[in-house]
């Protein structure tokens, strides 16, 4: 082998070498690299170079925000009530070398640890306190499972209860449970509209009976003062308007005006004139 063919050899073989050690990481993951086995540095997005042969990619670690959708679970709650629980977990990796050595599953370990967790948190409820309770619930699961994935290198952004299902029985009465309450709610309001109304109408009738005695009083002070003359001024003056609203009926085609009117016209005149 002549010099010139080793010199060629000996750079081909250095193109492959750095060739090879490039390693371009995408933007929201991290590669952790291993050296003859052990961990060795985490490969940041972006152009890496690691030594071939001596270096090797062991894990690529998402580290964006992550969703797991945990399957639904039957729950006993305090009270002994059955309920099925759907729910899901947001995490995110923040230190690649724990998510890597720190579990073998990371997904699978997070959903276990999530269940029982909620299991314990929900089985110190009652069934009418975890249907109502779903925010606390929220908060203390997510504490809870953030404490403990610390050792895996994942933060706990937040964790969502979906839906609480109790038993088609539980629901049933519960279904029953609130209809007696609104029907007993509107018989409450429409006994406090009955009371309100008849308060109403003996406020009314308490003014009516007011005005009727200000009104015989008034009459009253007016004959004492005017005599014969202005009792009979009254008399056919609402005599008059009597006649008047009967002639104001939609059903009325002929009205007949009593003779005698006249003899009260004549007496109210005679009246005024003395």
């Amino acid at each position: 082998m002549t010099g010139g063919t080793f010199l060629i050899i000996l750079l081909l073989a250095i193109i492959f070498v750095v060739i090879s050690g490039l390693k371009a990481v995408p933007q929201g993951f991290n590669y952790v690299v291993e050296r003859f086995g052990r961990f060795h540095r985490v490969l940041q997005p972006g152009l890496n170079f690691i030594i071939p042969i001596f270096d090797q990619i062991a894990y690529k670690i998402n580290v964006r925000e992550q969703v797991l959708d945990l399957p639904k679970q039957t729950i006993i709650t305090r009270d002994n009530a059955t309920v099925e629980v759907d729910a899901v977990v947001f995490y995110k990796v923040i230190d690649p070398k724990k998510a890597a050595y720190g579990v073998t599953n990371l997904n699978r370990a997070i959903e276990q640890l999530t269940m029982t967790n909620l299991r314990s948190i929900m089985g110190k409820l009652t069934l009418d306190e975890s249907l109502s309770s779903r925010a606390q619930i929220n908060e203390e699961l997510g504490r809870e499972l953030d404490l403990a994935t610390d050792e895996w290198g994942t933060k706990i952004t937040r964790v969502e209860i979906k839906d609480i299902s109790p038993p088609s029985d539980i629901q049933n009465a519960m279904t029953l449970q609130m209809k007696a309450e609104r029907e007993k709610r509107a018989t409450i309001l429409q006994a406090e509209a009955l009371k309100e109304s008849a308060q109403r109408e003996a406020e009314a009738r308490e003014r009516l009976a007011q005005a009727d005695a200000n009104a015989i009083r008034f009459v009253t002070q007016a004959i004492a003062e005017g005599g014969m003359a202005s009792m009979m001024y009254f008399i056919a003056k609402e005599y008059i308007n009597s006649i008047k609203e009967m002639g104001k009926s939609g059903n009325t085609t002929i009205l007949f005006v009593p003779a005698d009117i006249q003899e009260v016209v004549k007496k109210l005149i005679g009246a005024k004139e003395k």
